[in-house]
């Protein structure tokens, strides 16, 4: 039993020291082909290809910011059409989407009331006009009485003043009065004669004011546009909308289509930059056009519960392409610089209130540049200063690059970015 313990004892510490010789064996190995392995990869690195680098160049162009600005097109004059006297709806002359010219007719109204007034009114003139003829035969007639009258005072007078006795004192007196009575009836007749006339022209004045009256019968369009809505028909009774207190219907709804506004409300940020006369590119995603548009007008004031300004764009609309509720996009310029030089603005670092960019000089090495910005757009920055056109700066990754870094550049087309829309 002794013997075949110490056998199995010696077994078991030989196999130990085997494990341990392999082991140790192994570790040395994978020692050697560590070292082997970092060594080579460090000759690689050491003789590699330089890093390639994304680049684009300093050029010289136009920048400028806008802001897309969305709403509905509305008509620049818009209105219903109300009868200015009451009265039946004679004729119908226009109807839904009729294209009417300023003082059209559009609608011809019966009014009796009226018609019967003119009639009256008519004779009434006639009437005066008789009473003035009369006045004026009567002053006639007066003004022949005193002239004979007055011609016999004046003989008799003269007779008596050269030849004292031959004409009596009593001749010359009733002469005398008589021709006063004669002046007297001339300028009696005179006063009617312009009674009369003042007569005549009241009633002129009626009729002219009754015929004012009877022209409101035919509805004529006080501006070019379209007939939008029609509310009455022919033989409808309609009110005159001259006042809030009576139930008027309008006859027809007119809506100026040759041009129409767009009602935009600028941000408050914004304001600043918006001008009377101002460009402004209309678009409408519906028709798949754009149209021309000026800033005709604003508010000079930001409302407190929005903070944006309301601001209205003319647009243009001689062939009447353009229809009203139609959803457009107003394209404003803020501000514009032309031929200066840009970069991308994914190429600027800050650091702090510093700005710098890496540039690939012509030996092919990184050299970081501090530069002087401008205009910024959503893609591009204007270089007011530290830059020259046609040098290369890096718009790549440049998180593991350092200045003196020896680089492969290659020139890479950048994108463009729009400002966002505001609704």
């Amino acid at each position: 039993m002794s013997d075949g313990g110490t056998s199995f004892s010696n077994k078991f510490r030989s196999r130990r020291l085997l494990f341990f010789v392999i082991t140790g064996l192994l570790i040395a190995l994978g020692i050697g082909l560590a070292s082997c392995s970092g060594g080579h990869n460090e000759r690689v690195q050491a003789s590699g290809p330089a890093v390639t680098v994304g680049v684009t160049k300093v050029v010289k162009k136009s920048l400028g910011r806008q802001i897309t600005l969305s709403s509905e097109l509305v008509p620049f004059q818009e209105i219903d059409v109300y009868a200015k006297e009451s009265g039946y709806v004679k004729k119908l002359l226009v109807d839904y989407g009729t294209h009417v010219k300023t003082d059209q007719v559009m609608a011809i109204l019966e009014i009796p009331e009226l018609e019967a007034q003119l009639q009256e009114d008519q004779a009434e003139i006639k009437n005066a006009a008789n009473q003035v003829n009369r006045a004026q035969h009567e002053l006639s007639r007066y003004q022949a009485q005193y002239n004979a009258l007055h011609l016999q005072y004046t003989r008799l007078n003269g007779v008596f003043q050269s030849q004292p006795g031959i004409v009596a004192q009593q001749e010359v007196d009733d002469a005398q009065g008589k021709d006063l009575a004669a002046s007297s009836q001339v300028d009696a007749g005179q006063a009617a004669l312009e009674a009369a006339q003042s007569q005549m022209a009241v009633a002129k004045a009626k009729l002219s004011h009754d015929q004012s009256l009877f022209d409101y019968s035919k509805i004529t369009a006080p501006f070019p546009g379209v007939v939008t809505e029609r509310y009455a028909n022919l033989g409808t009774l309609v009110q005159a909308g001259t006042g809030s207190s009576t139930q008027a219907m309008p006859i027809v709804r007119l809506s100026q289509d040759d041009l129409f506004r767009l009602v935009i409300p600028v941000p408050e940020s914004y304001v600043r930059y918006i001008h009377i006369g101002d460009h402004v590119d209309v678009r409408v995603p519906s028709l798949n056009r754009t149209f021309p548009g000026k800033v005709a007008r604003f508010s000079v004031d930001v409302r407190e519960d929005t903070r944006t300004m309301h601001t209205e764009v003319d647009v243009s609309n001689p062939q009447r392409i353009l229809l009203p509720g139609l959803y457009a996009d107003a394209e404003l310029n803020l501000e514009e610089e032309h031929d200066v030089l840009t970069i991308p603005i994914q190429a600027l670092n800050h650091e702090g209130e510093k700005t710098t960019v890496l540039l690939v000089d012509g030996n092919g090495v990184l050299q970081d540049r501090a530069v002087q910005v401008g205009l910024e757009t959503a893609s591009d920055v204007e270089i007011a200063s530290g830059l020259s056109p046609g040098e290369l700066v890096v718009v790549s990754d440049r998180s593991g690059l350092k200045a003196g870094e020896k680089v492969h550049p290659q020139e890479v087309p950048m994108m463009q970015y729009h400002e966002e829309s505001t609704q």
